[in-house]
């Protein structure tokens, strides 16, 4: 898949999104990498047998007070290589693979946990 398409998807992702969700997001940017470095991999508990998909890098909006000013945007990286190997680069594999990427790693930002994001994400998939 070309990076424009990809990019594109993400696009569409936080698009899809309900607006009360995108509108409460501050100070957040999205950027798509080919794949994770191993340093920033092994930095945070990614083991070698493990797949980094997306990293959420910033603070979280529940942990933001009145001192909060003049930060640099939050990260959400979204990695392009794994993901489309996990898909086997189906396009709509790779669609739906980085809708669940993109807002698990918006969940971060919200300050939800791993096992909490999880439970949403089973939820979701459940009653759709």
């Amino acid at each position: 898949m070309k990076r424009k398409k990809f990019e594109r998807l993400i696009v569409e992702a936080v698009a899809a999104l309900p607006l009360r969700v995108r509108e409460a997001m501050k100070n957040v940017a999205i950027v798509v990498e080919q794949e994770p470095r191993r340093k920033k991999s092994s930095e945070i508990g990614i083991k070698r047998h493990e797949v980094l998909l997306g990293l959420y890098e910033g603070i979280p909006l529940i942990r933001r007070n009145s001192g909060y000013f003049g930060v640099l945007p939050d990260k959400i990286t979204i990695f392009r290589k794994p993901i489309e190997a996990l898909c086997q680069e189906s396009e709509e594999n790779v669609a739906a693979f980085v809708c669940e990427v993109v807002w698990h790693e918006i969940g971060h930002h919200f300050g939800l946990s791993d096992p909490e994001l999880r439970l949403l994400e089973k939820n979701r998939r459940l009653h759709s």
